[in-house]
């Protein structure tokens, strides 16, 4: 180890401009600043690890992302001390996520009688969220959080992974340390240069994001299906609407645009006139994609949340298993970390604890995707909504699952006692 280290050293040594200062050697390096990537950071923080969080963005303001906060991650909150100010933030709660089939209304999960804090999903902006969890870690004294930086590389010592190489105004610089956490995403960057590929698992669905105006005091069914699934989350001046389409084929046109008026049009009747708005430059596509590492970890460096195992959107549980992922790292290698870096024994116990929770979900969620994206306008509602509406106590199992997770994670008691002291 301590030939490695004085490779290590070797490598990289010098090359931190003084821009990054302290933050160019630390004890763990997060990349990405993500709902995963600053809870990681958060948590890691909190137990004296000094950690630097990485991200390509000055700032947090992106549409069309996930803003679904499961009641698991509130009490994760609660755990951190941060509740009452997440409670302050411009939100919208969710007791039960009702899905209408033509006429017919169902609810397909109530939250009602989860032993959590908060018995509701909260529908917050990504952006307050994140905003809210950066301003926790900057409090602390072994917490930075470099925006406009990308990680481009990572540094190897041999076999070991030892750093990032990064890219800003500033131009290339390297940080180093004990480990590297990749938390970039689905298309991460860092991931890809350690060698690490996820498989791909069999997926059929794509998903159009738009907005739509709203009239005053309007409201519409968060779930809407025949013509294939329809969300819409309210926005106050609009609705942020997504609809569940077959796998590649969306080819931008106006004839693509004009059949997803129908398809709209079809499933909610009352944005049929508003939709003639939504033009092509309107429309974003999110391609769905269900795969996960078969290794999460390589010497020196661990991926989690979408960089582990991407997920599709049903269910909005990505954000909230992402979560889990990161406090899990951090319970687990946090207190090694504070001494030395970890071995891969210790990586590969993260990825066992985590792995099958998002295997599972996966599984469920390919299982789930013909039914959002039936076309029948006609059509009786699919056999699991008709035993739902016979015997409602079911709705409260999908409520568990949403609403938790496989396998919640709780804060450890040392972040905690740190909470209680400041």
């Amino acid at each position: 180890m301590k030939a490695q280290r004085s490779e290590q050293d070797q490598t990289v040594a010098g090359d931190a401009s003084g821009r990054l200062g302290a933050a160019a050697d630390t004890d763990c390096i997060v990349v990405g600043g993500g709902p995963a990537g600053l809870v990681c950071g958060l948590v890691l923080a909190r137990l004296g690890v000094r950690v630097t969080v990485v991200e390509k963005h000055d700032d947090f303001l992106r549409d069309f992302r996930g803003d679904t906060i499961h009641p698991s991650t509130q009490d994760l909150l609660a755990e951190l001390g941060l509740l009452d100010e997440f409670l302050t933030l411009p939100h919208a709660d969710m007791p039960r996520v009702r899905l209408r089939w033509n006429d017919e209304e169902f609810v397909l999960a109530d939250f009602s009688r989860l032993p959590t804090r908060r018995r509701a999903i909260s529908f917050m902006p990504q952006w307050e969220f994140l905003d809210l969890i950066a301003r926790a870690g900057e409090r602390e004294p072994t917490f930075t959080l470099l925006r406009s930086t990308e990680a481009i590389d990572v540094l190897r010592a041999g076999e070991q992974i030892v750093g990032v190489r990064t890219r800003s105004s500033a131009g290339e610089e390297t940080l180093r340390a004990r480990l590297v956490i990749a938390a970039d995403g689905r298309d991460s960057t860092v991931r890809d240069a350690a060698g690490l590929h996820p498989r791909r698992l069999a997926t059929a669905m794509d998903v159009l994001w738009f907005r739509v105006p709203k009239a005053d005091a309007e409201s519409l069914p968060f779930g809407q299906a025949s013509a294939g699934l329809l969300i819409a989350i309210d926005r106050g001046e609009y609705f942020q609407v997504a609809n569940a389409i077959t796998a590649g084929t969306w080819v931008p046109s106006e004839g693509a645009v004009s059949a997803l008026r129908g398809r709209v049009g079809r499933t909610s009747p009352q944005l049929r006139e508003r939709m003639e708005r939504v033009g092509l430059e309107d429309v974003r596509l999110l391609r769905v994609r269900l795969e996960r590492l078969r290794a999460w970890y390589a010497p020196g460096m661990l991926c989690i949340g979408d960089a582990a195992h991407a997920m599709s959107p049903a269910g909005g549980v990505g954000i909230n298993l992402a979560i889990q992922d990161a406090v899990a790292a951090a319970r687990i290698l946090g207190p090694g970390l504070r001494t030395g870096a970890p071995t891969v024994a210790q990586l590969r116990r993260v990825q066992r604890r985590r792995a099958w929770p998002a295997a599972v979900i996966q599984w469920i969620q390919l299982r789930i995707q013909p039914v959002l994206l039936a076309d029948r306008p006609d059509s009786r509602p699919p056999l699991p909504l008709r035993l739902v509406a016979r015997f409602p106590a079911f709705a409260h199992v999908p409520g568990r699952i949403i609403g938790m997770g496989i396998r919640p994670e709780h804060v450890d008691a040392e972040a905690r006692r740190r909470v209680r002291r400041q």
